[in-house]
């Protein structure tokens, strides 16, 4: 991280460089995993509410096998959904308050490659937990044994997509106290599209009928939150810490 810090001095112009985008990308994640590694909280905490929610499910509803078969796919989605959300707090406000936030800012390197490598680290330590835990999870809702495929699928093209807008999100609330309701309203309508989709897709896998269609959508979602999120998030950073 010394490397990109250095180049975020912009009164000394001499030795000022902009790194190459692998490089500035591949510091941003690297930081921001270990910052993680050393405060395992923000890694479990999303975690254990995830699998805490799904378990109330039968304990709430009942252990009818077919009537949590048939819930099971919006229930691991929307548990999904909120893991991420409470997690999100964490991917711009403590750099927002030790100000590392803003030496990004004015580091010459492109800013929409620091925030790339912010959010990839952000959906490793969050949406590639979720991913492995949710089939294990799913045996308690007797999720169709069809539906494995097609669940383990939609996590891993769609947890992506939720790191992506809610990033816009926190970008927008960032420099606001107690933006956590503010966020939630701000993001959950733009997670339903994924949360629609994905869930069709494990329907239909159930009924052993082809979800390519859904896979394929919330493909060019993540593909168009790839393209024009990171763009996004910092133009409404550098709105945020004006």
């Amino acid at each position: 991280m010394s490397d990109l810090i250095d180049t975020t001095n912009t009164t000394q112009t001499a030795s000022t460089r902009v790194l190459p985008y692998h490089r500035a990308f591949y510091l941003v994640f690297k930081r921001d995993v270990t910052l993680a590694l050393r405060h395992k909280d923000d890694i479990i905490n999303p975690l254990l509410f995830f699998i805490i929610v799904i378990t109330l499910f039968p304990l709430g509803i009942g252990p009818e096998p077919n009537t949590l078969a048939r819930i099971a796919p919006g229930i691991i989605w929307v548990a999904a959904l909120l893991a991420t959300l409470l997690s999100l707090d964490r991917l711009f406000k403590s750099d927002y308050n030790d100000g590392s936030l803003e030496q990004l800012l004015l580091s010459p390197n492109p800013i929409f490659i620091l925030v790339l490598g912010k959010i990839a680290a952000h959906w490793l330590l969050t949406g590639v937990p979720l991913i492995i835990v949710a089939p294990l999870l799913a045996v308690l809702l007797h999720l169709n044994e069809n539906s494995y495929l097609a669940l383990f699928l939609t996590l891993l093209i769609g947890t992506p997509i939720l790191s992506f807008i809610g990033a816009i999100g926190v970008a927008l609330t960032v420099g606001i106290k107690k933006g956590g309701v503010l966020l939630s309203l701000l993001i959950l309508p733009l997670y339903i599209p994924v949360l629609i989709f994905a869930t069709s897709a494990i329907d239909t896998a159930a009924m052993n009928l082809p979800y390519s269609g859904q896979l394929a959508i919330i493909g060019a979602l993540l593909i168009g939150s790839l393209t024009l999120t990171p763009l996004a998030v910092s133009a409404a950073l550098k709105v945020s810490t004006n």
